[in-house]
């Protein structure tokens, strides 16, 4: 029996047939509910192999509810399903972004921040890179500046759980300070908190605005 601790990752299937998903490393049969403990399983796709006896022949789904786990199917019977893997296909629609939805979904949960919020920020920002660097310094999946990691008690800000842990904790405070204003918490995020409090809107940044749109986009392809 396959250990569920973290409950982050539940795939559930109501169908007659099986897919293929393929994750190095890890090779496991679910035939109804399962999860799997060790983050490093999930890489790649979400760090679960599905093998199969039987071609595809549906489209899967994917949806992450408000406790984070996240489950898969065919056969979407509630509104926020999302396309995961298409028809015939053995890799994921998403397979890179789908790497930390692990990270995601437990920091979601543990800072109360919405999983498509921390994942749309992440896509904005660094594009699933783990080690990306911007010329201002700002390090990691979230582009969190070195006195920024500091004070939220980031270590290594190149690790991915750190650097997703470190920024959802950031991205609650914003929404705090912010109360609960989309907008003013992506452009405080992007340009700093005291501008935005000053301006008591989005400053007139290009750079700014352009990522307040971004992730507004994402947020609804997550």
């Amino acid at each position: 029996m396959l250990d569920t601790g973290y409950r982050l990752l539940v795939a559930v299937l109501p169908i007659s047939s099986s897919f293929l998903l393929h994750v190095p490393h890890c090779a496991c049969r679910l035939e109804n509910i399962a999860a799997i403990r060790n983050p490093k399983y999930y890489v790649w796709a979400l760090g679960v192999t599905l093998f199969v006896s039987m071609p595809v022949r549906a489209d899967i789904y994917r949806y992450v509810d408000r406790e984070g786990i996240i489950h898969f199917t065919n056969v979407p019977t509630i509104p926020g399903y999302r396309l995961y893997m298409r028809e015939g296909s053995l890799l994921p629609a998403d397979d890179v972004s789908s790497c930390y939805d692990v990270y995601i979904a437990e920091a979601a949960r543990k800072h109360g921040v919405s999983f498509s919020l921390i994942k749309a920020v992440i896509k904005a920002e660094s594009d699933f890179d783990p080690y990306a660097v911007s010329k201002s310094g700002a390090c990691g999946l979230m582009q969190i500046m070195p006195e920024t990691a500091k004070a939220l008690g980031v270590i290594d800000a190149f690790d991915p759980r750190e650097n997703i842990f470190g920024g959802a904790r950031y991205l609650k405070k914003l929404l705090t300070q912010f109360q609960g204003s989309l907008p003013l918490t992506l452009a405080a995020y992007n340009a700093g908190p005291k501008k935005v409090q000053f301006l008591k809107s989005v400053p007139p940044i290009e750079e700014t605005r352009r990522f307040v749109r971004r992730v507004m986009q994402y947020l609804n392809r997550y």
